[in-house]
């Protein structure tokens, strides 16, 4: 049994212990959101300067080379017409933040600085101001600072090179300040929405319950993810009612039992509700091998041939015998486990056996690959 698979069957065995438990109650702010309370996105364009010869190449990055000229001429520089420019220091780069909701003029949020161009690097730059706009077109912050940037890296003269984690991307904390305010409506004339994350008619069902147990008479669920609520007009008992609402303990329904592939890594989850029936499984594996062998053909000492280098190939294929293996059904995670694990298949393997064991419908579980 692989080191994988002794860790999911522990991982398994303590979630089956807690799936025997009652479901613990989650705060109402950790399941919705209220509606119209949102993050805005902001991006723009903007020039990093201060690199240490790890800038962009402008003969390749021409729009670097624009915007520099433009930005001199803002700031009254002149340059001849037809000057080249040659600069190892500068980098065109494109700027992200998220404008949180009720934020004001004057407060600074993070932000992202991204390489456009060819820059090898932004460590140690600095981001001139930068105007963010929103999808209206719309500026609502400046952006401007030094950049940090998590990683490093090294070349050697024979060309050999080092790089640690990834230097075309940075962040600068409380980068830009905010310029314009977004108008948030929270809900609408006397009732607001609750929204929840992931859309369930049962946990509709809990949060309606929950605040007419608070303020009786107050909610109604219009469908499986948003939920109407009477709240006071005046907007300090308003803002206070929302406060008391988001701290109510509300305990979800149960998920519908899924199952999670990443079929790029071979990462396998699943929730605590998926079950299995009784079915036989063979698993062979096929393996392909492909030689290539060079040999040299020599002519006689005194021949008037030449030395002569030919490449024989070869194709072997061999495929392991599949036992049959009786896969005992379970209903809880820690039995599910349990059995796959007799099949002694890696991750890649796995996944293979329970797409097929979804079709034959001995897995009870939706099964989604991402």
């Amino acid at each position: 049994m692989s080191r994988l698979f002794r860790l999911a069957a522990a991982c398994a065995c303590a979630l089956g212990l807690l799936a025997s438990t009652p479901a613990s109650a989650e705060r109402l702010k950790d399941l919705a959101s209220i509606g119209g309370v949102r993050h805005n996105q902001l991006v723009g364009y903007g020039l990093v300067v201060g690199l240490d010869g790890s800038g962009d190449q402008t003969t390749q990055t021409p729009f670097t080379v624009q915007s520099i000229i433009n930005m001199l001429g803002n700031l009254g520089v002149t340059l001849p017409p037809g000057q080249s420019l040659q600069l190892k220091n500068v980098a065109a780069v494109m700027v992200t933040a998220s404008l949180p909701p009720f934020a004001r003029p004057g407060q600074q949020i993070d932000v992202t600085v991204s390489s456009m161009g060819n820059a090898r690097s932004l460590k140690g730059g600095t981001l001139v101001m930068t105007p963010l706009k929103g999808v209206d077109g719309q500026v609502y912050a400046m952006a401007q600072g030094s950049l940090a940037v998590s990683g490093a890296s090294g070349a050697a003269p024979s060309g050999g090179k080092v790089t640690v984690n990834h230097l075309s991307a940075g962040r600068i904390p409380g980068g830009a300040t905010v310029e314009r305010s977004v108008p948030t409506a929270v809900g609408q004339g006397d009732s607001v929405f609750v929204e929840l994350n992931d859309a369930d008619f049962g946990t509709a069902q809990k949060v309606v319950d929950a605040i007419n147990a608070m303020a009786p008479g107050t909610a109604r669920a219009l469908d499986g993810r948003q939920v109407q609520v009477r709240a006071p007009d005046d907007v300090n008992q308003r803002v206070a009612f929302l406060g008391r609402l988001e701290s109510l303990d509300v305990t979800p329904a149960v998920q519908a039992a899924k199952v999670i592939i990443n079929s790029r890594t071979g990462s396998v989850v699943m929730n605590q509700k998926v079950a299995l029936q009784n079915c036989a499984v063979s698993h062979g594996s096929l393996t392909v091998t492909v030689t290539n062998e060079q040999q040299v053909s020599q002519p006689n000492p005194f021949g008037q041939g030449q030395t002569a280098v030919t490449n024989k190939g070869g194709v072997d294929i061999k495929q392991d015998g599949g036992n049959i293996f009786n896969v005992k059904g379970g209903t809880n995670l820690a039995d599910v486990v349990k059995a796959l694990n007799t099949l002694g298949a890696n991750p890649l393997e796995l996944i293979a056996i329970l797409q097929a064991m979804k079709a034959s419908g001995a897995l009870r579980a939706e099964l989604e690959v991402i």
